[in-house]
């Protein structure tokens, strides 16, 4: 396992977060082996949120029945618009969510706390200011947005250093080697992969802001269980949500590319897709959901390939192999 470094997190960051939003966590089945076997791989990162279903408690029972609190760090979420997707970004709301977190979660801070959705309309220094009274009571360590745009994190950070404040110092787009096509879900679901996100990945690589990738394998897309020479066979592996998002032809030619590097280098698909993740200029995070922890210490193999430049190029459609 790699571990990186989050700014106002005192401990080092695995570069895999696994992600609960999926049964059992959602549910709120039993997921405590399930947890202890990702722990036990060295992954020291769990991504979770409010509208995750049941997720908080699973992870939270999990974190007090084992005394795993002050061992791993948690990212969650707040400000999820409502089911109508009316926006959700006041200081009301952003605490109201937390306490119910808190008391989910069974901790009094939030090592990662994101706003999960933007809403324009409200002033980016306003974000920073309720942000900065979090952390400055314990609450919260680290702070940044999910499905922000590069450029109202810009703002809001400008903001931060002109009031002499914590800036926004995390980011979790959806990123990875397929290009989201569509919102997947409504409300602005951001991605930054593809050629029209070129100017994104650009900031994120100059200001290296740790970026977490959620969907980093397009979910489903590269789980190897889609194969480019039978895209008519995704959706029984791929939900609608993921169909909406991924379903393209660009992206089952980089899935072909990614099964012709699996083969050059007897990899897998999701490991070539990871590999090309890790192989980015960005500081980059990848958040990572599976019920197998065989196939979790699978991935974290992708940790170690090193793709050329020119098969990192080959593989998001911009060369020849």
């Amino acid at each position: 396992m790699e571990y990186g470094k989050i700014p106002y997190v005192e401990k080092a960051v695995s570069r895999i977060f696994y992600g609960t939003a999926m049964p059992p966590f959602s549910t709120e089945g039993e997921g405590n082996a399930l947890l202890d076997a990702i722990f036990a791989l060295g992954i020291t990162a769990f991504d979770t949120a409010r509208v995750y279903g049941e997720a908080e408690k699973a992870l939270g029972k999990w974190m007090a029945e084992r005394g795993m609190r002050e061992r791993v760090t948690i990212l969650t979420k707040c400000a999820h618009p409502d089911t109508d997707w009316t926006k959700r970004l006041s200081e009301k709301e952003i605490r109201a969510d937390f306490a119910v977190s808190a008391e989910n979660l069974q901790t009094d801070y939030i090592d990662v706390y994101l706003a999960h959705r933007d809403d324009p309309a409200v002033p980016a220094g306003d974000v920073v200011e309720i942000f900065n009274a979090m952390h400055a009571e314990g609450k919260i360590g680290a702070f940044g947005g999910s499905n922000w745009t590069h450029e109202r994190i810009a703002e809001a950070n400008e903001y931060a250093y002109k009031h002499n404040l914590i800036p926004f110092s995390v980011s979790s787009p959806n990123f990875g080697l397929a290009e989201q096509i569509r919102d997947m879900w409504g409300g602005g679901g951001l991605g930054i992969s593809g050629p029209a996100q070129q100017a994104a990945r650009d900031w994120y690589e100059a200001e290296q802001m740790p970026v977490i990738a959620y969907s980093s394998l397009g979910r489903g897309l590269f789980s190897g269980r889609v194969k480019s020479g039978e895209t008519e066979k995704a959706a029984a592996v791929m939900d609608s949500f993921a169909m909406k998002g991924y379903a393209d032809p660009d992206n089952f030619e980089r899935l072909r590319r990614c099964e012709e590097l699996a083969r050059k280098y007897d990899r897998s698909v999701p490991q070539i897709a990871l590999a090309w993740l890790f192989g980015q200029k960005l500081n980059t995070f990848a958040v990572i959901g599976t019920g197998r922890p065989e196939r979790m210490r699978e991935n974290l193999e992708a940790l170690a390939i090193r793709l050329t430049e020119d098969e990192l190029l080959y593989l998001d459609l911009q060369g020849r192999g």
